[in-house]
């Protein structure tokens, strides 16, 4: 297994999450199972009903709140390492009330973006006198700029999907059901070293007009294209995300020229990408290609989106967004066209911005893949 961050790292990553915090005149931040804990912490926590949270001030010792059964976790995870006090409680004690008493006089606390509504409310029931918000204004400025061994978990990820989609032609053909392949490339998700399977997405012929399609027992027909979008999440958190499309017994007649301006709209958004530009220029880079060759009504999302311990997470490319890139950034280049009753295609690298431009995390092919 490959190994998460050290504590070097994380002990970084605490210290400038409490500086944010108190940056953001948040007195302090409560953070439960999920990405934003792993990040700082280490602990991959499970999501239980149970409260397990980070109790992180902007001026003080962070304290991790865990049941009594799950302390033995806690302190075998990275949090143990770190030296971090574990607090534990017990089955009758209110774990809300325990939070609240590690706080004296907080005016006000932000809670991660994922806690549950019923955890958040809670908390707010203990504070009341504190005001609440979301943590994701504090934290996201810090997630969304890669350290250098988080760039490098990211090229494993894409090294990783990479070589299942250089598989796929081994299984998609004609007579198979979506549901089928997709059987085959989660496993191979799997046995190239990923830990979960986060999605497969097998849309073939007319089901490729549909971005977020779920796998179906259509047969994949000769003529199909087949849009092909995979990932999930290795060992240390970090995600995959890629997509490719197929062309299954020979490209359709008038389809070529189409997917030619869709691989010139990828094209175009990766080379605007650099430190400086706004998300929303990259955006526009690629959409600009496809409003010019007349395809610009069949482009119905945005550019990308930023990944992570994520697959969706900040910075989005997206109309609207002026968020300036920076050295660190990495999202999903993914432009698409989808034609409702006939198809679609669509392409996606992962890319993350450099000091000078960007690097492409996913090196396979762009081209139409023709099967057969």
């Amino acid at each position: 297994m490959i190994a998460g961050p050290d504590i070097a790292a994380l002990r970084a990553r605490l210290s400038a999450a409490a500086a944010a915090a108190g940056r953001a005149s948040v007195d302090a931040l409560l953070v439960s199972p999920g990405p934003d804990l792993r990040y700082l912490t280490g602990y991959d926590a499970i999501a239980l009903e149970r409260l397990t949270c980070l109790v992180l001030p902007a001026d003080g010792d962070p304290r991790v709140v865990v049941p009594r059964l799950e302390r033995p976790a806690a302190l075998a995870s990275p949090v143990g390492a770190l030296g971090l006090e574990v607090v534990a409680w017990d089955e009758t004690d209110d774990p809300y009330a325990l939070v609240a008493s590690l706080l004296p006089g907080a005016g006000s606390v932000a809670v991660d973006d994922r806690m549950w509504a019923v955890k958040a409310l809670a908390l707010q029931g203990a504070l009341p006198q504190a005001r609440q918000s979301a943590a994701g204004v504090v934290l996201r400025e810090l997630r969304m700029r890669k350290d250098a061994a988080e760039v490098e978990a990211l090229r494993r990820a894409g090294e990783a999907i990479d070589r299942v989609h250089a598989r796929v032609p081994e299984w998609l053909r004609p007579g198979r059901t979506e549901r089928e392949v997709g059987r085959d490339i989660a496993d191979a998700i799997l046995a190239e070293g990923h830990a979960t399977v986060d999605f497969v997405i097998v849309a073939s012929g007319p089901n490729g007009a549909s971005p977020h399609h779920e796998l179906s027992d259509r047969v994949v027909q000769d003529g199909d294209v087949v849009v092909v979008d995979i990932g999930g999440a290795m060992p240390d958190g970090y995600c995959s995300d890629s997509t490719r499309t197929y062309a299954v017994g020979g490209v359709p007649a008038e389809f070529g020229w189409a997917y030619d301006a869709l691989q010139a709209a990828q094209e175009a958004a990766c080379a605007a990408a650099r430190p400086g530009v706004t998300c929303a220029e990259v955006d526009a880079a690629a959409r600009r290609v496809l409003e010019d060759a007349g395809l610009g009504d069949r482009f119905v999302h945005r550019t990308g989106h930023g990944i992570g311990l994520e697959t969706h997470e900040e910075p989005y490319i997206v109309a609207g967004n002026d968020l300036p890139l920076e050295p660190g950034m990495a999202f999903s280049v993914e432009p698409g066209i989808y034609d409702e009753g006939v198809g679609g295609a669509r392409i996606e690298d992962i890319v993350v911005c450099t000091d000078d431009g960007a690097e492409r995390l996913n090196r396979r092919p762009r081209e139409l893949v023709v099967i057969g």
